[in-house]
C-alpha cells in the first residue's frame, strides 16, 4: 500500500481529493479571531489564510519563522501570533482550520511539511531576531510537533528556515517545475524541502542562531544505547528500525514515536499509541508469536519501544512471492493450487490461534492485516504492531485501520478481529478486499472465483460471507445510503456487449465531471494534485483524447474548461504524460492548433535543459510529440527539434549500460522503451538504419532490468521481492516497444526476447484494472504485439482479461440520489477504482478513460496511446530499409 493515498481519502468517499479541501460547514480558525485592523489585506491561498499590511512588499527570500501547535492549543497559539503580528505590522499566514492541521500532522502526511500552523515573514535578520525573542516570551509553555525541516529556537514552538517568501519556480534536472530560490548570481535553483534542517551553501546562519544550532547537535549519538542497522519504515509519527544493543546482544526492533505527530482521525498522537503498545505487550508476555518487550525509553524528546526482532517477512511480501495466480494459467497445475491451499489455510489457523490467545487475555488486536503478520521459512506466523489493540469491553474503536480489513462501525470487541480474519481468508486466495470494501455486492462473486480455482473446504464460503457481508441497513460505501446500488452491469452478461460496456464507462466519466472546479475536471489519481488537472495521464486532456479516439464524441464544454484552465493554471512541467506536451497533443487533435503551438513554444526553453529520458515526463515523450506535430503542421523546425532530441538520447546509449539499481525502471513510461519508440518513429521519418540500432540498444538497456521467473516469464525487478508485468513500469511496457521494433527489424537481437516479456502478460490475477499499472495495460500489450507481428493475439486470453475487468467494474451511483432512497440507489454508469483501489478514478493512467482505450484497442483496433501502432500496421512500417522515408501527415482527426 502506498501510504500517500490515505491522506487523499478524507475529503470524499468516492474520489481522491486534496486532503485540505474544505466545505462550507467546516470550522475555521478565523471564526475565533478578531477582524483584521484597518490597513490590512487578506486572501485564501490553498490551505492558508494570508494576512499582509497594505503597502508591504515581501522580499523574495530570507529567514522565515514557523509556529507549531497541537490541535488542543492551536487557537490559543494562533491568537497570540495574530495579536503580535497585527500590532507589529508583520506579514504572516496560518492554516485554515483544525481539519487542515490534523491532515498535515496525520500519520502519513509528508514529514517535511508537518507541524506548521503559522508562517511569519520578518523583513530582515534584525526583525527575525526581534520576533523570535519577543514571540517566544508570549508562547512559553506551549507545545507542538517538531518541524523537521527547520531549526528550533529555544524549547518552545518556534522554528526557522531559510527559503523563498514569494512564489518562484524553476525546473529541476528532470525538467519538473519546482519551488525555487535565487542565488547571489541571480539564478533560480530548486528550494529543496527535506525533513531535516539545511541552508543553501551561500547563506550564513545569523550569529544569534548559532547557540540554537549548537543545541541541536548536543545529543551524543554514542550515548544512544542502540546502533541502528537499517530502517524498516518511516511515517510522520516516527520510524521503525532494526538495531543492535551497543552493549552487545541480539538484534532488536526499535519503534520511534514523535510527540504531537502522526495523528489519527481522533487526534491521538504517535506517543500515545506507542505507550498503548507497551502496555499491551506487557499483558501478552509469554504468548508464542508475540514479540517480547525489552525496553521503553526517551531520547531527544522522542519515545522508543524496544522489542524482540522476530524472523520472517510480512505476509504481504510472502503472498507476492508465493501466490500462484500471478503466473500464466498453464503454470498453475492442480497440485500447485492444492499445495498453496494447504499452506494458506494453515496460516489462517495460526493467526486465529494468536487472536484467541489475545482474546483470552482480554484484548482485541484491532489492526489485523497482512503487513502486521510475519511469516518465517517454516510458515510459522507472528503478530506485530499492537498500537491499536484495545480492551474487549472498551467502547473505543481504533481510529486507524487498514482498508479492506478494518471492521465496519457496527462491530465491537472480538467481532473487530473476526471480521479482519474473514478478510484474511478472502485475501490469501483472491486479494480483492479493497474492491469489496467499495462494493460489497461483489463479495459473492469473488468467493465463487476462489472456489472455482482453489480446493478450499466446504465451509469456506460461509465463513467469509458471514463476517464480510454488511448489515441490510448499513450505509453503502459509494452512496452513504442504506441498501445496495441496484442494477446489473454489462459485465454481468454471459457475453458482454462491448458497445454497452463502453457506453457505461463514458457515462461514468461524464457523471463525475466537476466543471465548477478550477483544479480538476475529472477525478483521477492523486498525481493530478501535484501535476495539475489538465495533463494527459491524470487530467482532462487524456480523458478528452480517449473520448475522441474511441468514438465517444466531442464535448465542447469540457474542451472549453481545458482552454480556460490553461490561462489560470498552466502546466507545471513540459513532459507528455505529466505536462504541456500531452496537453498540446490533445488540443491539436481537437482542432485548437494555435493554442497547442503556443504551449509547445512556451516550454521549449525547459526542454533544452532536460536530461530525463522518459516518455512520461522527459525527452522521449517530448521528441515523439514534436515529430508528430511537425508532420501534422508540415513544420520542418519541429521535426528538426525531434531529431535533435533523438540525437541527445542516442548519445546517452554510447558505451556500457549503467549497472542495474535496486529497483528496475524499465517500461514504457519510465524506462528506455520510451526512447526506443522515438528512435523507431525517427527511422520511419528518415529511413536511417542508425535509428534501428539505437532502438535495439535502448531495448537491451530495459531488458537488463528484467529477470526470468519460474513460470518462464520475463518481468521487471521491483526490489528483491517483487517483479512487475505492467505498462508504466514492467513487462507490458517493454513488450509494447519491443513489438514495434520487431515489426520493422524482426532480426534485431532484443526482438528475440518478445515472447518472454509477453508471457508476463498472461497472469490470471492482476491487482488493479488500470492502463498504466493494471490489467488494461496487459490487454494493450497483447493486442499490440499481435498487430505488430502480423498475427492475431491469443483471442481466448484477451477475452479472459477483458471479462475479468468486470472484477473492478462498479455501478457508479448518481450523487443526486435523494436522502429518502433507503432501499436502493440506481446505478448510472460504470466506474473503476484507481491506483491503490481506495477511490474511483476517471483518468487515462489509472481509471475509466484508460480502460476505455484498452477495450477499444482490443475490439476496434484503435491505438491504446499516442505514438503506438493502431489496429493494422501501415505499409510504411513494414518497408525495407532502402525504401525512401515517407512524410507521415494524417488527416486532422487522426492522432496516429
Amino acid at each position: 500500500m502506498d501510504v500517500r493515498y490515505e491522506a487523499y481519502c478524507f475529503a470524499d468517499p468516492l474520489f481522491y481529493d486534496a486532503p485540505t479541501r474544505g466545505n462550507s460547514a467546516e470550522t475555521v480558525f478565523e471564526d475565533s479571531l478578531p477582524s483584521l485592523p484597518v490597513g490590512w489585506w487578506r486572501a485564501e491561498r490553498d490551505v492558508w489564510t494570508v494576512c499582509r499590511p497594505h503597502g508591504h512588499r515581501l522580499p523574495e527570500q530570507g529567514w522565515k519563522i514557523h509556529v507549531s501547535a497541537t490541535i488542543d492549543n492551536a487557537e490559543r497559539v494562533l491568537r497570540q501570533v495574530w495579536d503580535y503580528c497585527t500590532v507589529g505590522r508583520i506579514a504572516f499566514k496560518f492554516l485554515r482550520g483544525p481539519r487542515v492541521l490534523l491532515a498535515r500532522n496525520a500519520k502519513y502526511a509528508p514529514r517535511e511539511a508537518s507541524g506548521k500552523l503559522v508562517t511569519i515573514y520578518p523583513p530582515d535578520e534584525a526583525g527575525l531576531e526581534r520576533v523570535l525573542r519577543e514571540l517566544s516570551a508570549r508562547l512559553v509553555g506551549e507545545q507542538g510537533p517538531y518541524v523537521l525541516s527547520d531549526l528550533r529556537y529555544g524549547p518552545g514552538p518556534l522554528y526557522v528556515r531559510w527559503g523563498a517568501f514569494v512564489d518562484m519556480w524553476t525546473n529541476d534536472d528532470a525538467g519538473q517545475q519546482v519551488p525555487a530560490v535565487r542565488t547571489p548570481e541571480g539564478n533560480l535553483v530548486p528550494d529543496e524541502r527535506k525533513p531535516y534542517f539545511r541552508v543553501p551553501p551561500w547563506v550564513r546562519v545569523p550569529e544569534f542562531l548559532e547557540p540554537h544550532v549548537a543545541a541541536r547537535g548536543k545529543g551524543d549519538p554514542d550515548a544512544f544505547p542502540y546502533r541502528v542497522e537499517s530502517a524498516l519504515h518511516f511515517s510522520n509519527g516516527g520510524g521503525v528500525y532494526v538495531a543492535a544493543p551497543r552493549a552487545g546482544g541480539e538484534r532488536v526492533v526499535l519503534k520511534e514515536a514523535r510527540p504531537h505527530a502522526g495523528l489519527d482521525r481522533d487526534g491521538t498522537d504517535a506517543v500515545t499509541r506507542l505507550q498503548r503498545e507497551r502496555r499491551v505487550l506487557q499483558r501478552l508476555a509469554g504468548v508464542p508469536g508475540v514479540p517480547v518487550l525489552h525496553d521503553f525509553f526517551t531520547a531527544w524528546e522522542h519515545h522508543f519501544l524496544v522489542q524482540q526482532h522476530l524472523p520472517g517477512t510480512t505476509l504481504g511480501k510472502w503472498l507476492g512471492r508465493e501466490y500462484p495466480l500471478t503466473g500464466p494459467e498453464d503454470a498453475c497445475s492442480p497440485q500447485v493450487l492444492a499445495d498453496y491451499t494447504d499452506r494458506a489455510l494453515r496460516v489462517v489457523d495460526e493467526v486465529e490461534r494468536l487472536l484467541h490467545a489475545m482474546h483470552g487475555r482480554g484484548l482485541a488486536f484491532g489492526d489485523l492485516h497482512p503487513n502486521n503478520i510475519l511469516i518465517d521459512e517454516d510458515d510459522r506466523v507472528a503478530l506485530v504492531d499492537f498500537e491499536l489493540a484495545f480492551e474487549l469491553d472498551e467502547p473505543r474503536r481504533p481510529a486507524l485501520g487498514a482498508p479492506g480489513f478494518a471492521a465496519p462501525a457496527d462491530r465491537a470487541g472480538v467481532a473487530v478481529d473476526e471480521y479482519a480474519l474473514a478478510a484474511l481468508r478472502l485475501w490469501l486466495f483472491l486479494p480483492v478486499n479493497l474492491v469489496a470494501a467499495l462494493e460489497p455486492g461483489k463479495l459473492a462473486r469473488f468467493v465463487d472465483v476462489v472456489q472455482e480455482r482453489f480446493p478450499v473446504p466446504p465451509d469456506y464460503r460461509e465463513k467469509v460471507l458471514r463476517e464480510l457481508t454488511p448489515a441490510a441497513d448499513a450505509p453503502h460505501p459509494l452512496t452513504g445510503l442504506p441498501g445496495p446500488v441496484a442494477g446489473a452491469t454489462p459485465f454481468d452478461e454471459p457475453e458482454p456487449d462491448w458497445s454497452a460496456v463502453r457506453a457505461a464507462i463514458v457515462e461514468g466519466i461524464l457523471r463525475s465531471a466537476t466543471p465548477h472546479r478550477g483544479d480538476r475536471l475529472f477525478p483521477g489519481d492523486i498525481a493530478q494534485f501535484v501535476n495539475g488537472g489538465t495533463t494527459f495521464a491524470h487530467g482532462a486532456a487524456g480523458v478528452l483524447h480517449a473520448f475522441h479516439v474511441t468514438g465517444a464524441g466531442r464535448f465542447p464544454e469540457h474542451e472549453q474548461w481545458l482552454l480556460d484552465t490553461l490561462d489560470t493554471e498552466p502546466p507545471r512541467r513540459p513532459g507528455f504524460f505529466d505536462g504541456a506536451h500531452g496537453v498540446a497533443h490533445v488540443l491539436d487533435e481537437l482542432g485548437h492548433r494555435d493554442v497547442a503551438r503556443a504551449l509547445v513554444e512556451a516550454y521549449a526553453p525547459s526542454v533544452t535543459r532536460m536530461r530525463d529520458h522518459t516518455l512520461s515526463g522527459g525527452l522521449s515523450g517530448i521528441g515523439l510529440n514534436l515529430l508528430h506535430l511537425g508532420e501534422r503542421w508540415d513544420d520542418p523546425a519541429c521535426v528538426r527539434q525531434a531529431v535533435e532530441v533523438g540525437d541527445r538520447l542516442a548519445d546517452r546509449l554510447v558505451g556500457a549500460p549503467p549497472e542495474p539499481g535496486p529497483n528496475g525502471k524499465a517500461g514504457l513510461a519510465h524506462g528506455w522503451s520510451g526512447p526506443a519508440l522515438l528512435f523507431l518513429r525517427l527511422y520511419e521519418r528518415t529511413g536511417d538504419d542508425g535509428w534501428i540500432d539505437a532502438a535495439d540498444r535502448a531495448m537491451e538497456w530495459d531488458l537488463r532490468e528484467c529477470v526470468e521467473r519460474s513460470d518462464g516469464s520475463w518481468q521487471v525487478r521491483d526490489g528483491s521481492q517483487r517483479t512487475l508485468p505492467y505498462l508504466e513500469v514492467g513487462s507490458a511496457g517493454v513488450a509494447l516497444a519491443l513489438a514495434e521494433l520487431t515489426a520493422v527489424a524482426p532480426h534485431a537481437p532484443s526482438a528475440q526476447r518478445l515472447d518472454g516479456v509477453l508471457r508476463a502478460c498472461r497472469g490470471e490475477y492482476v491487482a488493479q484494472p488500470g492502463l498504466f499499472l493494471g490489467r488494461a495495460g496487459l490487454v494493450a500489450a497483447l493486442v499490440s504485439a499481435g498487430h505488430c507481428r502480423g498475427d492475431a493475439a491469443d483471442a481466448a486470453l484477451v477475452r479472459r482479461h477483458l471479462r475479468q475487468l468486470g472484477w473492478w467494474a462498479l455501478p457508479h451511483p448518481a450523487r443526486s440520489a435523494p436522502a429518502e432512497t433507503a432501499a436502493e440507489t440506481r446505478a448510472t454508469g460504470l466506474a473503476f477504482p484507481g491506483n491503490q483501489l481506495l477511490r474511483l478514478s476517471m483518468d487515462v493512467a489509472t481509471g475509466n478513460a484508460g480502460v476505455l482505450l484498452a477495450i477499444a484497442h482490443a475490439v476496434d483496433g484503435t491505438a491504446p496511446l499516442p505514438f503506438l501502432s493502431a489496429g493494422s500496421l501501415p505499409a510504411t512500417r513494414r518497408r525495407l530499409p532502402d525504401q525512401p522515408a515517407p512524410t507521415l501527415v494524417g488527416p486532422p482527426e487522426s492522432n496516429q
